[in-house]
């Protein structure tokens, strides 16, 4: 099992949920009984409803044809995939029920349902705090930012372990960029047999990338003042 998660100054559920919207690549639809998936296949509106773009002949499209008006019709599910390679991947899901429509030859889906499941647990959010939300500001570019802060910066990485508490880093083998939101960083921290997130808090919320870089800066900075801390001396033997 992995450890307690410290989720502070962190996304609410409305804007995680919007965020996962935002990024998806790809969403699974289930309708009439039948389970399709999609790639690429799907726009959101500014209020959260989803258009998808479909084959006339799919058992989507069927559905939205013969579903009674006004009855919910289907379910959509996308997937929240960590952009570095970590261990449990997903991030969060969240599923969408709601009902389909046609539209200038797509397909328009309304949902009346929400649930994000993260791992502390499921959360209905509700419909209007969902269509009134909006992505994190960061939610876009954070795929690269990681990718970057993994591949480029191990050394940063290692220094803001000086931030996680000790008892967090027994046994360490890796730790990696897991996330990161307009609120703070999440470092996910890996074991031989366990794993667990620590949340590392900006001081003020970061609203585009150039505000990102600054409250960056200024954790290496506030770790900077710390001792020193090798991850190596964090791995217990068997680990090596």
């Amino acid at each position: 099992m992995g450890d307690t998660q410290d989720w502070a100054a962190g996304p609410g559920a409305a804007e995680r949920a919007r965020s996962v919207l935002a990024t998806a690549w790809s969403c699974a639809v289930t309708a009439d009984g039948a389970r399709e998936e999609y790639v690429g296949a799907h726009t959101v509106t500014g209020d959260g409803r989803v258009l998808l773009d479909v084959p006339e002949d799919s058992a989507l499209s069927a559905a939205a044809l013969c579903a009674p008006r006004g009855e919910p019709t289907a379910v959509l599910e996308f997937a929240d995939v960590a952009p570095v390679p970590v261990r449990r991947r997903i991030r969060a899901r969240l599923w969408l029920t709601g009902r389909l429509c046609g539209r200038d030859g797509r397909l328009l889906f309304e949902p009346t349902r929400v649930v994000l499941r993260r791992p502390s647990g499921a959360v209905l959010v509700d419909p209007a705090e969902y269509a009134d939300a909006r992505p994190d500001p960061l939610a876009v570019a954070e795929a690269r930012l990681l990718t970057h802060l993994a591949d480029s910066h191990p050394d940063a990485v290692e220094r803001l372990t000086r931030l996680v508490p000790p008892e967090s880093l027994h046994a360490v083998t890796r730790v990696t960029p897991l996330a990161v939101d307009r609120h703070g960083l999440t470092l996910r921290i890996e074991r031989t047999r366990a794993h667990g997130d620590v949340r590392l808090a900006f001081h003020t919320p970061a609203d585009d990338v150039s505000q990102l870089t600054e409250r960056m800066h200024a954790l290496l900075t506030q770790a900077g003042a710390g001792c020193p801390r090798s991850l190596q001396r964090h791995r217990a033997d068997g680990d090596r």
